[in-house]
């Protein structure tokens, strides 16, 4: 699920070789996932996290860093893109971290979240000339709709790690299926890194 989420939000964002692209949550379930896929299709990647672990995984993942606790949107901007922002922005956080998202893009950049469900302001987004894409990818099993595609893509995410592109990530901490209330806090504080794991 993750894969393809991942990759349906930078497909449709259209990434490209040679851009730069910030991935919020770079250490998590899908941004783990998108970092490396975006440095797979050429892109020069970079990613936020809230600590020193996700930081590290961040980086033995290929990206480049940033800590969204100590590095305010506009510092890592001008650091990384000289102001002009990034080209694709994939935000695996979503809420209020959108806000942060258009004010990373570029000018007629791209946004690709997952998790888009807000009241925001699109404002940034209009004066930016941002094209948002939203990834939703339980529409074809809940509507029925384009299946076919989740197994194009699943034979492409196959073909991408056994070239070595992807590696996925699970979270140092198991849960069995009792803990899953446990498992869900894991994941939401943010301290979970890759998948968070319930063993069955």
């Amino acid at each position: 699920m993750v894969a393809i989420t991942a990759y349906e939000g930078l497909k449709r964002a259209g990434i490209d070789k040679g851009q730069k692209v910030l991935v919020h949550g770079g250490s998590g379930g899908v941004g783990h996932v998108a970092l490396q896929l975006a440095r797979y299709y050429g892109a020069d990647v970079f990613a936020t996290g809230g600590g020193d672990n996700q930081l590290a995984l961040i980086e033995k993942l290929g990206a480049t860093g940033i800590n969204y606790k100590t590095e305010a949107v506009s510092e890592y901007v001008t650091q990384y893109t000289d102001g002009a922002g990034f080209d694709l922005v994939f935000d695996s956080v979503g809420g209020a971290n959108m806000a942060n998202s258009f004010e990373a893009a570029a000018l007629n950049g791209q946004v690709a979240s997952t998790v888009s469900m807000v009241e925001l302001d699109l404002s940034v987004a209009h004066f930016k000339g941002l094209s948002l894409h939203v990834v939703f990818m339980l529409i074809p099993m809940i509507h029925n709709h384009k299946r076919a595609e989740h197994s194009d893509i699943l034979r492409d995410i196959a073909r991408i790690v056994e070239e070595g592109g992807l590696r996925p990530v699970l979270d140092e901490m198991r849960f069995s299926l009792g803990e899953a209330g446990a498992a869900h806090s894991r994941l939401s504080s943010g301290q979970g890194m890759g998948k968070v794991v319930i063993d069955i």
